[in-house]
C-alpha cells in the first residue's frame, strides 16, 4: 500500500503526539515494517491498561483484554480509514471490551444469589470520578491541536479569542479597551476568526471537536 509523504509524521519531530506516533506505526506496519508498531504497543499497553482498569475491570482481566485490544487492531489494520484515528480507535475498543466483561461478572454474581456481604472478592471496582487516562488524552491533542492553529492566526484575532474564552458572557466593553476594537464590531470580527481557526484545523487535516 502507498503513502503519500504528508501522511507520515516525522517521528524525529519535538513532542510529537502519542496520536501522531500512533498513526506513523500504523502506516509502517501496513509496508510491511512492524517494528514501529512494536514500539507503539510497548508506549500506549499503561495507557489502554489503566483505561480498562478505570471502568471496573480487575488486573488479570484487564491484562486479557489489552491484548485482545492489540489483536484486534491488526485484524483491522488494512481497513482503518483514518491513521491519525488509532489512538482513539484503541481506547474506545478497550473501554466497550471492559465494559462488556464488567456486565457478564455482574450477571454472573447475580445468578450465585450470593448476599452481599458474603464476600467482596471479584466484585468490581466502581469508576472513579476523575477524567481517565483515555480522557486526558483525547484531551490534551485537542488543546495541542487548538493552541497550533492559534499560533497562525493574525494577532488581533488571536488576542480577541483568548479574551473572549476567559468567561462564559465576555464584558465587550472590557475588550473593546484592550484592543482598540469597537465594541460593535467584536461579535462579527469573533465570527470570522473562529471561522478561520476552523479553516487552519482543517487544513491540518484535524477535526474540530468542541466541548
Amino acid at each position: 500500500m502507498t503513502r503519500t509523504t504528508d501522511e507520515v509524521p516525522d517521528t524525529d519531530e519535538p513532542g510529537l503526539s502519542l496520536g501522531d506516533r500512533g498513526a506513523f506505526a500504523l502506516l509502517e506496519y501496513r509496508d510491511g515494517r512492524p517494528q514501529a508498531l512494536g514500539d507503539f504497543v510497548r508506549e500506549a499497553t499503561p495507557l489502554l491498561w489503566h483505561t480498562v482498569r478505570a471502568q471496573g475491570v480487575d488486573r488479570e482481566q484487564a491484562d486479557d483484554i489489552v491484548q485482545t485490544v492489540w489483536v484486534a487492531l491488526v485484524r483491522n489494520a488494512m481497513t482503518i480509514k483514518e491513521p491519525h484515528a488509532v489512538l482513539k480507535w484503541l481506547l474506545i475498543t478497550a473501554k466497550r471490551a471492559a465494559w462488556e466483561a464488567v456486565r457478564k461478572h455482574r450477571d454472573e454474581v447475580r445468578r450465585r444469589t450470593e448476599l452481599p456481604d458474603d464476600t467482596d472478592e471479584g466484585v468490581p471496582e466502581l469508576p472513579s470520578g476523575d477524567p481517565t487516562p483515555d480522557v486526558e488524552v483525547l484531551r490534551n491533542e485537542r488543546d495541542r491541536i487548538l493552541w497550533a492553529a492559534l499560533d497562525r492566526l493574525p494577532d488581533r484575532c488571536r488576542r480577541l479569542l483568548q479574551l473572549v474564552s476567559l468567561a462564559d458572557r465576555p464584558d465587550y466593553k472590557a475588550i473593546s479597551a484592550a484592543i482598540g476594537m469597537p465594541v460593535g464590531s467584536i461579535g462579527s470580527t469573533r465570527g470570522r476568526c473562529l471561522a478561520k481557526l476552523r479553516d487552519i484545523i482543517d487544513d491540518q487535516g484535524e477535526s474540530w471537536e468542541a466541548s
